[in-house]
């Protein structure tokens, strides 16, 4: 089964991250002791991983990856995927059947199930964003606010639930933040130096706006995106309408379920974009589990 949107997000640095978490993760879990006591090396299972909830579901083109490094070679293990990735699923629906070692599967088992409950999680609570921006023309982005060392999955998973990614490290975009403008002393001078060093070359700049002061000051000096920082819908009904459509407008802060789409709606002048810190950060993770089926590959 082919996998556009993971081969293409996972490649050169970003597919070294994931490999090095997957190595991590399974590192952690140690040796397993108790299937070595149990199964001689030669003995074989079937596994099935099945919902038990309702939930998209994000990670499958990371199983093989997993069985990959559980097993001595790739002839001795097998994978199908039962269902497609970013599909919805009801309890009790088979999502893969793996062939392989009794130990393999049982050294791969929480690994898997932990992988599939994190991005599938992040995948369900993005959808529920992104669906309440339906019909606003304002779009879903996520924030850097995901686990240590898993950030590249994360925001993998806000894809397959229909978001989009801000910038995935501090070398994709040039974000001038409360702290940036307070060392500096201000908007115009953290971008005037900005400027200076990155010249005609320079990136896009974003400038983070508490208030109205810096959102004029910000315009004043001709940033491509402004981020309206933790204004509730009366500010935003005043901000919005400063912001030239060529200037890019993003709401950040405090944003919830509920109100995301008033958020959205705050003026005639729709921001282009809410970011979301809780799709990714406080995203309950899906329920998922593994069982030995002893029947042959499905």
């Amino acid at each position: 089964m082919d996998y556009p949107l993971f081969t293409n997000f996972f490649t050169a640095g970003a597919r070294a991250f994931l490999n090095s978490a997957l190595d991590l993760a399974l590192a952690e879990d140690g040796a397993d002791l108790t299937s070595q006591g149990i199964f001689p090396p030669q003995a074989r299972a079937y596994a099935l991983i099945t919902a038990k909830e309702t939930s998209l579901v994000a990670g499958l083109p990371i199983i093989p990856l997993i069985m990959e490094r559980c097993e001595l070679s790739r002839a001795a293990w097998e994978w199908r995927a039962l269902v497609t990735e970013g599909e919805r699923v009801e309890p009790g629906r088979a999502l893969v059947h793996i062939e392989g070692s009794t130990r393999g599967l049982l050294k791969a088992e929480r690994v898997m199930l932990n992988v599939l409950s994190h991005l599938s999680g992040i995948a369900n609570c993005t959808r529920c964003y992104a669906e309440a921006l339906e019909g606003t023309g304002t779009r879903l982005l996520d924030t850097r606010k995901t686990l240590p060392c898993l950030r590249w999955p994360d925001k993998y998973a806000v894809l397959v639930g229909g978001g989009h990614n801000h910038r995935r490290d501090l070398s994709e975009m040039l974000m001038i933040k409360d702290n940036h403008i307070d060392a500096a002393g201000s908007i115009r001078e953290a971008v005037s130096r900005l400027r200076g060093l990155y010249g005609a070359g320079c990136p896009p700049i974003e400038v983070e706006c508490r208030n109205l002061e810096e959102l004029r000051e910000a315009l004043d000096s001709g940033v491509e995106r402004v981020m309206l920082d933790n204004m509730d819908i009366p500010a935003l009904a005043a901000a919005l309408p400063l912001i030239p459509p060529q200037v890019e407008a993003e709401v950040s802060g405090g944003v919830t379920l509920d109100n995301i789409r008033a958020l959205a709606l705050a003026s005639s002048r729709r921001p282009d974009f809410i970011s979301v810190g809780r799709i990714t950060h406080s995203a309950p993770a899906a329920d998922f589990s593994m069982h030995i089926n002893n029947k042959t590959l499905l």
